[in-house]
C-alpha cells in the first residue's frame, strides 16, 4: 500500500509539473499576427448602404460589418478616379509623388521603385492575396506578383463584364498568377468564393488580403435571380449587383468567424471613389460624382472593424484617408516601417479608440491635371486651371453652395499657400487622360463652381456644344 501511494504521489507530482510547464509555455506563446483584409469597391455611391443611410437598397451584412466596428464619417479616397485612387491605397502616400495622377495607367502603370503595401507585408511573414480589379499596369513589372502579392486571383484592366466572355483580351480575362481562368457565373460571386478559398488555405498563418471588388462599376450586369428580386426597383440593376456584393461578404464574415479569427482580423471596407454619374448611385447630401474635385468624389463610406481592440457601433468624425491604410496595418501587425519608405497616412487605431486626441489628418489634397482641391480643418477650395478657385466651410455647407473666398480672405490665403506648399512636395504627372475626357471633367467642374448643371457628364456628341478649352503646345487650357 505505502508503494502504491508513494507511486500515486509520484504520478500526480509529475503530471502537476507537466500541467504547469504547458501553461507557461502557452503564456509565453507569442500571439498569433492579426490578419489584415480591405475590401474595395468600385464606384459606389457615398449613401447606398443601409449604415450610410439608404432606405431602398438592401446591405445587411455590410451593416453588420459596420456594427462591429466604427463608421468614419469625414473619410476619403486619395483621388475621385479608379487607378490613382488604387496606387495611393497600395503605396500610403499620394500617388502624385510618383507621376501616377490621371487615370489609366499611360502604359506605365506603378513605378518600378515605389514599395507597395504588400511588400512589406510578405517580408515580414504574411501570406499576401490580391483579389479581384487590379487597374495599376499591364507591364510584367506591374503585375501583382511582382508587386509584393504571392496569389493574383483577378483582371488587370480597369472593367470588365460581369459574365464570362468566350475570347477576352490579356487585360480583361480573369486569370490566376497570369494564368486565364475559365469561369461560371457571375464574378462577384467567382471573388467571394475564392475569397474563402484563400482564407482556408491560410487559416494558421497571418495573411494580408486585398479584395477588390469590380462591382458596383459598370456594365449594370446581375444575376437573373436578383434582378428578378427587385424587378420594380427604381435601380433594379444596382439593387442586384449591390444584393449579391452583400451576400459575398456575408460569406467572408462568416467564413472568418467560423474559423474562429474574426476577432483577430483588421477589416476596412471603403469604395475607391464617388458614385459615379452611370451606375445609378447616389451621392446623397453631397456635390458632384467620380471623376470631380467636390465631395461626391472623394468622400466615400468607409469602415474600420477590428473586434479585438475596437469596440463596435461607432463613428468617427475626423478627417481621415485612404492612405491610412498602409500605416495602420503595418503597426497593428508589430512591423517597422521600412526605412526611408514615405508614408502620407497615419495609424488611425489610437484615435478610433479614444486613445488620441485631434485629428489623424489636419490637411488633405486632390490634383488630377487641371483639377485640383485642398482641405484644412472645415474649409475646403476647388480649383480649376484657367478659371478660378471656390472656398466652402463644410461644417455649415456640405453641398459646398456658398463660395466664401472673397469674403474669407485670410482663410483662402491659407489654404492656397498649403496647397502651394503641397506641389512642391509632388512630381508632375507621368500621362494625361484623353483630350474628350479632359474636356467633359472641365465644363462640368466650371459648371458645379457656378451651382449649375453641367449639359454632359461624359464626352459629348452633340455638335452644337462648343468645347472650353483648346491645345496649346502640351497641355489643354480654356
Amino acid at each position: 500500500m505505502k508503494i502504491s501511494i508513494r507511486i500515486l504521489f509520484a504520478t500526480l507530482f509529475t503530471i502537476c509539473i507537466g500541467c504547469n510547464s504547458t501553461t507557461k509555455q502557452k503564456e509565453t506563446e507569442a500571439p498569433k499576427k492579426p490578419n489584415v483584409i480591405v475590401i474595395l469597391i468600385d464606384d459606389a455611391g457615398y449613401a447606398d448602404f443601409g449604415f450610410m443611410g439608404s432606405k431602398d437598397l438592401e446591405t445587411p451584412n455590410i451593416d453588420a460589418l459596420a456594427t462591429s466596428g466604427v463608421v468614419l464619417t469625414d473619410a476619403h479616397v486619395s483621388a475621385t478616379v479608379c487607378a490613382p485612387s488604387r496606387a495611393g491605397i497600395m503605396t500610403g502616400k499620394y500617388q502624385q509623388r510618383f507621376g501616377f495622377e490621371a487615370n489609366g495607367t499611360g502604359g506605365i502603370g506603378l513605378s518600378d521603385d515605389v514599395v507597395t503595401i504588400a511588400d512589406v507585408f510578405k517580408s515580414n511573414g504574411y501570406r499576401t492575396y490580391a483579389l479581384g480589379k487590379w487597374h495599376l499596369g499591364f507591364d510584367t513589372t506591374d503585375h501583382p506578383n511582382q508587386r509584393g502579392f504571392e496569389e493574383f486571383y483577378g483582371f488587370s484592366a480597369g472593367g470588365r463584364s460581369y459574365f464570362p466572355v468566350q475570347n477576352p483580351r490579356k487585360s480583361h480575362m480573369l486569370q490566376h498568377n497570369g494564368e486565364r481562368v475559365i469561369f461560371d457565373g457571375y464574378l462577384t460571386d467567382v471573388l467571394g468564393d475564392q475569397s474563402i478559398k484563400y482564407i482556408e488555405e491560410s487559416a494558421k498563418d497571418p495573411f494580408f488580403m486585398y479584395l477588390a471588388f469590380n462591382a458596383v462599376h459598370t456594365p449594370m450586369e446581375a444575376k437573373e435571380e436578383d434582378l428578378k428580386k427587385y424587378e420594380n426597383h427604381p435601380r433594379k440593376e444596382l439593387a442586384a449587383m449591390t444584393w449579391s456584393l452583400d451576400q459575398n461578404v456575408g460569406k467572408l464574415i462568416a467564413k472568418l468567424d467560423e474559423l474562429g479569427i474574426r476577432d483577430n482580423t483588421l477589416i476596412y471596407f471603403l469604395s475607391d471613389n464617388g458614385g459615379a454619374h452611370n451606375n445609378q448611385s447616389t451621392t446623397g447630401p453631397l456635390k458632384g460624382w467620380k471623376g470631380n474635385k467636390f465631395e461626391g468624389g472623394h468622400r466615400v463610406p468607409f469602415i474600420v472593424s477590428y473586434p479585438n481592440e475596437i469596440k463596435g457601433g461607432a463613428t468617427y468624425n475626423g478627417l481621415t484617408s485612404s492612405l491610412d491604410i498602409f500605416a495602420t496595418s503595418i503597426e497593428v501587425a508589430n512591423i517597422s516601417k521600412p526605412e526611408n519608405l514615405i508614408l502620407d497616412g497615419v495609424n488611425v487605431i489610437p484615435y478610433l479608440k479614444g486613445e488620441k486626441e485631434g485629428e489623424p489628418h489636419k490637411q488633405l489634397f486632390w490634383r488630377k491635371l487641371e483639377e485640383s482641391a485642398a482641405r484644412i480643418g472645415d474649409y475646403k477650395t476647388v480649383h480649376l486651371d484657367n478659371y478660378g478657385t471656390v472656398m466652402y466651410n463644410l461644417d455649415t455647407d456640405l453641398g459646398e453652395t456658398v463660395d466664401l473666398s472673397k469674403t474669407q480672405v485670410e482663410k483662402f490665403n491659407e489654404l492656397q499657400n498649403a496647397y502651394q506648399n503641397w506641389e512642391t512636395i509632388v512630381s508632375d504627372p507621368l500621362w494625361d487622360e484623353e483630350n474628350n475626357w479632359m474636356d467633359a471633367t472641365y465644363h462640368i467642374h466650371k459648371m458645379l463652381m457656378q451651382n449649375k448643371e453641367p449639359k454632359y457628364k461624359s464626352p459629348s456628341k452633340d455638335p452644337s456644344i462648343v468645347i472650353e478649352r483648346v491645345k496649346i503646345g502640351n497641355w489643354d487650357i480654356p
